[in-house]
């Protein structure tokens, strides 16, 4: 039985007990995937205290020789820990999980996808989609190593050289899977949020040789079920040629590579917009594109902050911030994605600017997403005046992406 999407109801936790009716079905549904093995993943996210190192659970039956347990991923910022629970156990640690570390569960079921949210108020709401997930074929303890992205018979990371010839992670190549999987996983419960039309683009601005445009396409189409248009722009053309080679031996029909820079390459209207590691301004240029085109979801990994440190003209008490050159660049890096994300709010998309995993090609790791939301003038207005205030204490005459907007009318 399917559970009608967009339930809300009272606050979650009475005297500290999880009676909410909400909870309630969605602990039954729980019960009843795990006992008629349907289960494919429960995922805990969206930690109630952001600076803890742990960032999800992931759990998903086992088969050892003690019998059927319930094995609890737990992705810490670095390293993963696996521990095994019996049934009773492991449903008490996940509603313990949800009354102290995390707001939301996403439950994956073979025909059914269901979602969990908690507000900070203890409202909670719950989402129900049909999918059509694979499901599990083995249940055994084989299986505790496998990720959101599975390797078995996977074309594009065997061609990309992730995989040998067996379809096996190269020894060489396991952070750069690692790093694959951490991407999906952190992309994953924005996109739940999301309510996209039938063949929703998107675009993956400076798509480079492919490893996360592939896994993202892959993740929407054959876990969610979905049927996109995804687009990689990238500037290199031997990349494109080969990246679009591999698409067709993947038989990803709606994936294409095209040849061109972020600021000029011409896209149909972007759903979802994502812009890893473009460099300096590129990084505004991707963020503009998607505030232009009204992206549901705009995802940026900056890297490098050149515009706004050549543009300092720091005086009084702030100016030794700015003397030495390490910190003058730090302070660069703070400002330019402090006013990127204000920028982005000042037209409609609550922001979250966090840390990710590093990546093996640049120690970078600041990640800004915006999503769209129905804003309000007055807190628009705002963001604006904030961002005036900090030009004039820094000395900025203009943030490179402030002026793409001028002309943007899209402001709500």
């Amino acid at each position: 039985m399917f559970l009608p999407a967009g339930y809300i109801n009272k606050p979650a936790f009475i005297n500290g007990q999880m009676e909410n009716r909400q909870i309630i079905l969605f602990f039954d549904k729980l019960t009843s995937v795990i006992s008629n093995r349907r289960l494919v993943k429960l995922v805990l996210s969206s930690q109630r205290d952001r600076s803890s190192d742990l960032k999800s659970i992931i759990i998903t039956i086992v088969e050892i020789k003690k019998g059927v347990r319930l094995n609890f991923v737990y992705r810490h910022k670095t390293n993963d820990i696996t521990k095994n629970f019996d049934v009773e156990e492991a449903m008490a640690i996940v509603k313990k999980s949800l009354e102290e570390d995390f707001f939301n569960a996403d439950l994956f079921s073979g025909e059914e996808t269901l979602r969990l949210l908690i507000t900070g108020n203890g409202k909670v709401k719950i989402r129900s989609n049909r999918t059509e997930l694979k499901p599990v074929a083995s249940f055994s303890h084989d299986r505790l190593k496998e990720r959101i992205i599975a390797t078995e018979n996977n074309v594009y990371l065997k061609e990309l050289g992730v995989l040998n010839s067996g379809f096996e992670v190269r020894n060489d190549m396991k952070d750069k899977y690692l790093q694959i999987n951490n991407y999906i996983g952190l992309l994953a419960p924005f996109i739940s949020e999301l309510e996209l039309p039938e063949g929703f683009h998107v675009a993956d601005m400076g798509s480079g040789k492919g490893y996360l445009t592939f896994a993202l396409y892959d993740y929407l189409t054959g876990t969610l079920g979905k049927t996109p248009l995804m687009t990689g722009v990238e500037s290199k053309k031997d990349l494109v040629k080969l990246s679009n080679e591999i698409a067709k031996k993947a038989s990803f029909t709606n994936l294409k590579f095209v040849h061109g820079t972020i600021s000029e390459v011409a896209l149909e209207k972007i759903d979802i917009l994502i812009a890893l590691h473009a460099c300096d301004t590129a990084t505004d240029d991707a963020i503009f594109r998607g505030i232009a085109s009204g992206a549901s979801l705009i995802v940026c990994a900056p890297c490098c902050h050149k515009q706004v440190r050549k543009a300092f003209h720091v005086t009084g008490a702030l100016k030794p911030v700015t003397k030495h050159g390490i910190l003058e660049e730090r302070q660069a890096e703070i400002i330019t994605d402090a006013i990127r994300a204000l920028i982005l709010e000042a037209h409609g998309y609550k922001t979250k600017v966090f840390e990710f995993i590093s990546t093996e090609h640049t120690p970078k790791n600041v990640m800004i997403v915006g999503r769209k939301i129905p804003g309000k003038p007055a807190a628009m207005k705002k963001s604006l005046d904030q961002v005036r205030a900090i030009k004039e204490l820094f000395g900025i005459e203009q943030h490179y992406l402030e002026g793409l907007c001028m002309g943007i009318t899209n402001i709500e």
